[in-house]
C-alpha cells in the first residue's frame, strides 16, 4: 500500500492501517481499464486460484454479470483456453470476466477504474447491467469519464485539476448546471 500524505482512510470506521494487507486484498475488489488475464482457462481466471469456489458458483457469478452469454458460446465454455493477457478475448469480454472475478470474492468494497472505456455500445449495456448488480449493497468507488457509468450511483464527486468541484446525485448535478452538466451535454448532445 502506498503511504498517503494527509488525511485518513476508514473502512467501516476503522483506520486502514489497522488492516493487514491480506485483509485489504480480501475486502477490496477492483476492475481496471486494462484487465489482467493469465494463461489458463476462463474458469481459472474467474476463480483466481480459489479452490473453494465450485463450478456452480463460478457459473452463477458469470451468469449474474452477463459473462455466461459469451462464455457458453465458446467451443470449450468455461474451459476455453485464455492466452496471456486475454489476447483472444474482446475488451468487453475481459471486463465481464473481471466483474465475475470480483463477484466471486464478494468484497465489501468495489473499485471500478475506467472499466467502460474502449468498449462498444452493446457490451457497455451488458457491463452497465453487471455494474449495477455488483455495486448493490457495497461501498463502491467508480472512476469514469463515460458518464453513463455513474448515472445510477448515490453520490458523484466531480474532480477538476485534482480538486472536488461538485458533489451530488446525477440529477442534482444536472440541476446545478456546472461542470458535470457541461460534460453531460458534451457526451449526450
Amino acid at each position: 500500500m502506498y503511504p498517503f500524505q494527509k488525511g485518513r482512510i476508514l473502512i467501516d470506521g476503522k483506520d486502514i492501517h489497522n488492516y493487514s494487507l491480506a485483509d485489504l486484498r480480501r475486502n477490496v475488489g477492483i476492475v481496471q481499464q486494462d484487465v489482467f488475464l493469465f494463461s489458463g482457462n476462463i474458469k481459472d481466471n474467474i476463480a483466481l486460484n480459489n479452490n473453494d469456489l465450485t463450478d456452480e458458483e463460478i457459473i452463477r457469478v458469470a451468469k449474474y454479470v452477463n459473462a455466461d452469454k459469451f462464455i457458453s458460446q465458446l467451443p470449450r465454455g468455461y474451459y476455453e483456453p485464455v492466452m496471456e493477457r486475454g489476447a483472444t478475448l474482446s475488451t468487453g469480454q475481459r471486463q465481464l470476466i473481471a466483474f465475475a472475478r470480483v463477484l466471486a470474492y464478494n468484497p465489501s468494497i468495489f473499485i471500478l477504474d475506467e472499466a467502460t472505456s474502449n468498449i462498444d455500445t452493446e457490451t457497455e449495456l451488458l457491463i452497465q447491467d453487471a455494474l449495477n448488480k455488483v455495486i448493490k449493497g457495497r461501498t463502491s468507488i467508480i472512476i469514469a469519464h463515460r458518464l453513463s457509468t455513474i448515472q445510477n450511483v448515490d453520490r458523484i464527486l466531480v474532480l477538476h485539476k485534482g480538486e472536488i468541484v461538485e458533489e451530488g446525485s446525477h440529477f442534482e448535478l444536472l440541476d446545478k448546471q456546472g461542470l458535470y452538466y457541461d460534460l453531460y451535454r458534451l457526451q449526450y448532445t
